[in-house]
């Protein structure tokens, strides 16, 4: 696509964020009074769109004064977004339902990956220590593997609760500690060419599916599967998503195209922003989720896993199909 064909297809919706612009700051004599409320949430998709459009006029060299129109356009709506509060509540309001699921399928082929690379290292690994239960050993120490199985009885109080924690409240601190830092590295080893990124996602998957496979050869699938069902569909979820934008950062370092390495890093991490804050919000609920309800030996298995397969189906329905018709 040529420059000048480009400004042709996005000028009217540039226009149209300008003006909205000098609408909010009263400027050119313009009156909120005669020409209504702003809507804030169309102010900030305009920007978002803006914002790709100055991605794509970077990476493909267009000429310095469209770039710097685009520049301009963007910092004026980042600034106005974020000393308005309305607006700022709208652009928050608008990641949630629009935005996080609607940047999550612009990466879907890096959720694939990632989604992948966790998930058949689980089942690979988790089958064969299930067929020969020693193998466990190579993964944890006998003394974890026992602690694992206190951890699950059919007996225990609280159902996987470290033997060193007394409340939930300690175990909502801990899991969420242990889930931000797996995120992390999912998404800080994309840095290494994403090899990092896969390297943990491979590793936490097979970790799980081992620990599967153990509790569930020695009987204990019962308790396992009701405990992880619910809370697996946001930490889970949040666990690929992080590993997918760590492989974009990843993919940006090798194929930075006519950018340099570090710009193209730059708009990558731009561009994951709203995956990261997603994430984020996703392993908070799983840690409470887990903390609270997961752990509740009183509830039965039967109304653990209704529960979960209801929260599998609205974590996936809300990232395939929220915000699909959204302007």
């Amino acid at each position: 696509m040529t420059p000048l064909r480009f400004e042709e297809m996005y000028q009217a919706e540039w226009a149209e964020l300008e003006a909205l612009l000098e609408e909010v700051s009263g400027g050119a004599g313009r009156s909120r009074v005669a020409t209504g409320p702003v809507r804030g949430d169309r102010v900030a998709a305009l920007y978002r769109r803006a914002c790709e459009h100055l991605a794509l006029a970077r990476s493909r060299a267009y000429p310095a004064h469209l770039q710097h129109r685009l520049e301009r356009l963007t910092a004026e709506a980042h600034q106005t977004i974020y000393h308005e509060s309305t607006l700022g509540l709208a652009r928050l309001r608008h990641a949630v339902w629009n935005g996080f699921p609607q940047t999550v399928r612009r990466h879907a082929v890096y959720v694939w990956v990632a989604a992948a690379t966790l998930l058949l290292p689980t089942f690979v690994v988790g089958a064969l220590v299930y067929a020969r239960p020693e193998l466990i050993l190579s993964v944890v120490s006998p003394d974890m593997a026992e602690a694992f199985e206190e951890m699950y009885d059919a007996s225990a109080e609280s159902i996987g609760r470290q033997r060193t924690a007394d409340t939930d409240w300690i175990m909502f601190g801990y899991y969420i500690r242990n889930n931000v830092g797996v995120a992390f590295q999912c998404f800080a080893g994309g840095l290494f060419a994403g090899v990092g990124s896969l390297f943990f996602l491979a590793y936490n998957g097979a970790f799980g599916g081992a620990i599967g496979g153990y509790l569930t050869e020695r009987g204990l699938s019962s308790t396992f599967y009701s405990f992880i069902v619910t809370h697996s569909a946001f930490e889970l979820t949040a666990i690929i998503l992080s590993g997918a934008a760590g492989l974009r950062l990843g993919h940006a370092l090798l194929a930075p195209g006519r950018r340099t390495r570090i710009q193209a890093l730059v708009d990558a991490g731009r561009g994951c922003t709203v995956i990261l804050y997603g994430t984020t919000a996703l392993l908070v609920i799983a840690a409470a989720v887990e903390a609270f309800w997961s752990s509740a030996g009183w509830i039965p298995p039967a109304v653990k896993y209704t529960v979960g397969g209801l929260c599998w189906l609205a974590v996936l329905g809300y990232l395939l199909f929220q915000g699909r018709h959204a302007g």
